[in-house]
């Protein structure tokens, strides 16, 4: 075989191998996938002014405590932990392992690193668990000194917890974008950068992750089912409605499998129709608080 014959029979090969696919490089995505490397993704930025975090504390305020100050310091019937705040800070006593995610405590260290005069016998609490055991014995000393000393130190720190809850929000984001499944990340991670562009949008988001959670525990499910952002998120239909009306309608289609799931009665008898009714409010305010991306 001449040597000119043999180099062509080589190149022919390798522009076969070539064309044939048979390289490093992957093929591209198909059409329509929504797939998202977890590289690729950066979260939504919330940013508030002091005057659209005052109005979403408002908000939060007036959801959980019908902005009321004895709502400040509460035992909610049914629930094995006082409630504290505007956000409702769940808190747990020494003997109590709960399913849902304890957050005053962290409320506390967020306050304390910004130097926000706790009450002294607060302060002094080791191990920081809720002081009373059960809700007969808090209602025993509901009208203590301390207690009420307790609601005046949240009425005068109404600003900071909004900031732990603005907090709270905007560092679960990205752990709910990065929770998603693999083919729905791309359409959640829509959803949130269309609901944080708006005001009725941001204090949705920062209101449920307060009211229902991120949605990542394995903790926080019933039947294997979750109630938290991830599962609103995932739920939300692709219509032609506004971002919000879809995340509210979603978000009342998961709380209301969260009640028919529930073993305690009092999820569907009481508590959902105040949920659903929550959701009520969110919506776009009159006024606007912020300015459209």
């Amino acid at each position: 075989m001449s040597r000119n014959v043999y180099e062509s029979l080589v190149i022919g090969w390798l522009i076969i191998f070539t064309l044939s696919g048979c390289s490093d490089e992957k093929d591209p995505p198909p059409a329509g996938a929504e797939s998202t490397s977890v590289q690729d993704l950066s979260a939504p930025t919330i940013t508030l002014s002091d005057a659209e975090l005052d109005w979403v504390g408002q908000q939060i305020f007036r959801n959980e405590c019908s902005a009321k100050k004895a709502c400040l310091v509460h035992w909610n019937k049914g629930e094995a932990f006082p409630s504290l705040g505007i956000g409702h800070f769940i808190w747990y006593p020494s003997a109590v392992e709960g399913r849902f995610v304890e957050s005053f405590p962290a409320l506390i260290r967020y306050m304390a690193k910004r130097d926000a005069p706790l009450p002294r016998w607060l302060a002094q609490l080791d191990p920081f668990d809720a002081p009373w055991p059960d809700r007969a014995a808090f209602l025993e000393v509901a009208d203590s000194a301390r207690v009420a000393e307790l609601r005046e130190f949240l009425l005068a720190t109404r600003d900071l917890q909004a900031g732990f809850v603005v907090q709270r929000a905007r560092s679960s984001l990205l752990h709910v974008i990065k929770a998603a499944p693999d083919d729905q990340r791309s359409r959640v991670k829509r959803h949130l950068d269309e609901l944080v562009s708006t005001s009725g949008g941001v204090y949705a988001v920062i209101d449920y992750v307060n009211f229902k959670g991120e949605g990542l525990s394995a903790t926080e499910q019933y039947n294997g089912e979750g109630w938290g952002l991830l599962q609103v998120l995932l739920a939300m239909k692709g219509d032609d409605r506004p971002t919000l009306d879809r995340f509210r309608s979603a978000a009342a289609e998961v709380l209301t499998r969260r009640a028919g799931n529930a073993d305690a009665p009092i999820e569907r008898e009481r508590w959902l129709a105040g949920w659903l009714s929550r959701l009520e409010s969110y919506r776009e305010p009159d006024h606007t608080l912020v300015a459209p991306k």
